[in-house]
């Protein structure tokens, strides 16, 4: 489990494929405190550390991930959103992520306010994943509040903090983000599923 708060940017170094994996070699600040077998969230996807040498260690993502989640798209020296699971007992200062994206999005448009920046996201509804307004949505990794909820698309605002400490910065028109609905967002859309 995760929280949404993105602890670090790590950077690809080195992208390598077997068979229909793909092992993801990353450099980051955290590097010396990760263990073999730990799991680490890369952009809302929860993966293993399987090998390690400082400054660098490497996670594998199978081909299911790499259908369901932007990780395919990575390209050396991309820099990636990174979190460590949580602590039981400390404070949950996001909302409780398990790592598993639910689905990509498009961002469709970037609006620059006055000190924060409001980023829309489009996604394909097909799956029967909701937004609702106020409540928490992941991506790519990062905890958030949900603005403007539509059937296949909603809004995020971002203070400077998190733009500067995030992928958020890299984003343009058309990026692909990993999408992590809200557990308690689920259990109403798949309610609502059921009444149907």
């Amino acid at each position: 489990m995760f929280t949404g708060i993105i602890e670090t940017l790590g950077k690809i170094h080195r992208l390598r494929k077997e068979g229909s994996n793909l092992h993801i070699t990353v450099s980051s600040l955290i590097t010396d405190e990760l263990k073999i077998d730990q799991s680490i969230s890369h952009n809302g996807v929860c993966l293993t550390v399987v090998q390690k040498e400082t400054p660098y260690y490497t996670v594998t993502a199978i081909d299911e991930t790499l259908q369901k989640t932007n990780l395919s798209e990575l390209k050396e020296g991309q820099v990636i959103n990174l979190e460590r699971a949580m602590v039981m007992g400390s404070r949950l200062d996001g909302h409780l992520v398990q790592g598993h994206v639910d689905q990509t999005a498009v961002c469709r448009k970037i609006t620059r306010n006055d000190g924060s920046w409001m980023f829309t996201f489009e996604y394909d509804p097909k799956l029967n994943n909701i937004t609702i307004e106020k409540g928490s949505i992941t991506v790519d990794g990062v905890s958030l509040t949900v603005v403007n909820s539509e059937k296949n698309a909603f809004s995020v605002a971002i203070i400077p903090y998190t733009y500067e400490h995030t992928r958020f910065k890299e984003y343009e028109i058309g990026s692909l983000v990993n999408l992590e609905f809200d557990v308690i967002g689920k259990y109403v859309a798949r309610y609502l599923e059921l009444q149907s």
